[in-house]
Parts: C-alpha cells; sequence; structure tokens
C-alpha cells in the first residue's frame, strides 16, 4: 500500500466525472461567469475505469463519484455498474445535490452503488433560491424521499454559514431523522471558489455541539477509529449526527483522500493549487505500471497539510483570488469535487 510523508495511506479516491453543475451555491460557486474543462479534455468511462484499477492496486478501497454534480453525466449508472463489479472497492459512494435524483435513485441502486451523499443547505425556498441562485428546492426534497427506499441511512451534507441557515439546525436534524438519514453540518471552508468566505460566517464544530445540546438535551460522542472527516454524535433520541470540522479542527493527519478531476488531474490535497496530470500519459499509451509508479512517486513524496496551514495563516482571507480562479478552472470547487 502506497503511503505518504506521514504514514497515511492512499485508500479513498473522490472521482469527478463533471465540472458541470445546475446549481450555483455561493459557498462553490458564488461568482457569475465559469471557465469550463473542454469536453475533448473529460475522461471516457474506459479510461476512469483504467485509472481506477491503477489506484486499486495500490490500496485504494473506497471511491466516491463527484462533480459538478455527477447526475449531469450522461449514462452514469454504467460506470456505477462497471466499479460496482470490482471487488477490491469496499465502499462506492455518490455525492448529489439532489435535483435529478428523483428519477436516477432506483437505477444507480440497481447498478450497485453502495452509498449516497445528498446536498441539502436550507428547507426554506426562498433561502434554496437565494443560496444556488435556483428555484429547486422540490426538486431536491423530492429526490431525497425517492432515494430513502433505495438507499436507507442515506446521508445529508449541510454546509452552515453564519447568518443564512444556521437558524435551521434543529429543523433540518429533525428532517433528516424522519427518513432515517443521518445529518452531517459541515463548517464553511475557505476553498477553491469560496470568494466570499471570511471567519466571522463559520459556525464551529463547539457552538454546533452547544446548540445540538441546548435543542436536544445533550450530545454523547461516538469513539470510532476511522480515517471519516465527521465526528459522530448521539442525540438523547439515538439520532446520530455527525460535524466535519475542517476549518475550526483539522483532521489532516488522518487524511487519506485524494481527488481525479473529470479531465485526469489528480490532487494530493483540498487546498492543493497543482496537480498531477494523468490524461496525457494514459492517452500516449501509458502501462498501467508506468502510471502506478507516476502515482505512488506523487504520494511517497505528500506532505499536504493544507487545512492545518490555513488555521494557522494570520489575517485569513479567501484562499483564491479572483483573477486567479478565472485563469484555472481546476482551482474551483466544482472542478476537483470537494
Amino acid at each position: 500500500m502506497a503511503v505518504d510523508t506521514f504514514g497515511r495511506p492512499l485508500r479513498n479516491l473522490r472521482l469527478s466525472v463533471t465540472d458541470r453543475c445546475n446549481l450555483r451555491c455561493s459557498y462553490c460557486m458564488p461568482e457569475q461567469d465559469y471557465v469550463w474543462l473542454p469536453r475533448e479534455d473529460i475522461l471516457h468511462f474506459e479510461e476512469v475505469e483504467r485509472l481506477v484499477d491503477v489506484f486499486l492496486e495500490l490500496g485504494v478501497d473506497k471511491v466516491r463519484l463527484t462533480g459538478g454534480e455527477p447526475l449531469l453525466r450522461r449514462d452514469l449508472p454504467t460506470l456505477v455498474s462497471r466499479l460496482a463489479a470490482r471487488p477490491r472497492i469496499r465502499d462506492l459512494a455518490l455525492t448529489t445535490n439532489g435535483v435529478l435524483l428523483a428519477d436516477q435513485a432506483a437505477p444507480l441502486k440497481a447498478a450497485g452503488l453502495h452509498r449516497l451523499t445528498v446536498s441539502l443547505d436550507t428547507l426554506h425556498r426562498d433561502r434554496f433560491t437565494s443560496l444556488t441562485r435556483c428555484d429547486e428546492l422540490g426538486r431536491v426534497l423530492a429526490g431525497i424521499d425517492a432515494a430513502v427506499p433505495h438507499f436507507p441511512g442515506l446521508k445529508i451534507d449541510t454546509v452552515m454559514i453564519r447568518g443564512v441557515n444556521d437558524d435551521e439546525l434543529e429543523s433540518i436534524v429533525r428532517y433528516g431523522a424522519e427518513r432515517g438519514a443521518e445529518v452531517r453540518f459541515i463548517e464553511y471552508m475557505d476553498v477553491g471558489g469560496a470568494t466570499h468566505w471570511s471567519m466571522a460566517r463559520v459556525v464551529s464544530r463547539a457552538e454546533m455541539l452547544d446548540r445540538l445540546s441546548a435543542a436536544f438535551g445533550g450530545v454523547e460522542p461516538i469513539v470510532e477509529r476511522t480515517s471519516a472527516p465527521a465526528d459522530r454524535y448521539r442525540l438523547p433520541d439515538g439520532t446520530i449526527v455527525g460535524i466535519i470540522s475542517s476549518t475550526t479542527q483539522p483532521f489532516c493527519a488522518d487524511c487519506d483522500r485524494s481527488r481525479l478531476t473529470a479531465d485526469g488531474l489528480w490532487y494530493l490535497c483540498l487546498y492543493a493549487q497543482r496537480g498531477l496530470d494523468l490524461r496525457k500519459p494514459l492517452r500516449e499509451g501509458a502501462s498501467a505500471g508506468e502510471l502506478a509508479r507516476l502515482i505512488e512517486a506523487a504520494w511517497s513524496r505528500r506532505t499536504d497539510r493544507g487545512a492545518e496551514a490555513r488555521l494557522a495563516s494570520r489575517d485569513r482571507e479567501p484562499f483564491i483570488p479572483l483573477d486567479s480562479l478565472r485563469r484555472d478552472p481546476h482551482l474551483e470547487m466544482h472542478t476537483r469535487g470537494g
């Protein structure tokens, strides 16, 4: 198994299948204009499979399909079925905004998808429209309801932003519990295109726990030995809630995740500004062994602890300047899949 300079294994691959998205969430795509990846650069399913096979040989056993919005990728269940047939993939998951989920939940389950995560930042239609610049809350809620029978225990991810949706913590927990879903609250992060980010808008894990205790009568930490990003807590009625505190309490020491963009750039950290081009050697006929050596060599040199470095920085401002985002679409979060 490949390990980096801190002994962190290469276990978890986040695989973007498209940079396109049908929402414009303020914490991910806040600006008006975007440079999209050239369509001819997007990896074909066969190319994705070849690269995944190389990663599996190096120790990856968890694959998550992301975007952009992955359900925009044509014939996505075909790719899911091909990946699901690989026994080395212990966990095959997908993250979606839910807009197209109602029609695709059943086909994804039939194709062999193991787990599903849906992003949902508010239960109010006016807020949803303001946050995403699209009036699609009804379709997202219908998608979640359609998916629950196929993916019991699905995750709901909610980015908490002060002054925007932080008064909905209790209602979103109840909404998830009513559907047997596990809500995970995410601290607002200064990654990629979060050009409106400020520390003042971050609702910390500590504050969320205080609010959960006040609303539900106490929380109990669940002790787990895992590299998953969420710390999980049990409420008095048994409801499980997760908190991903990558802004105020980074988990870099245990991070085994890397990200492959839809056009084949491999990023070793969410905060990395450069990636390793795997599409070029792949299309030039590199063998599996040659690709494995490129990947293993890069991972063995990995020193990234991006969230910790950001936490230690003084006068913390948005991470990527707007002019840089416009020059390089790979710096945007919708390109590398969060």
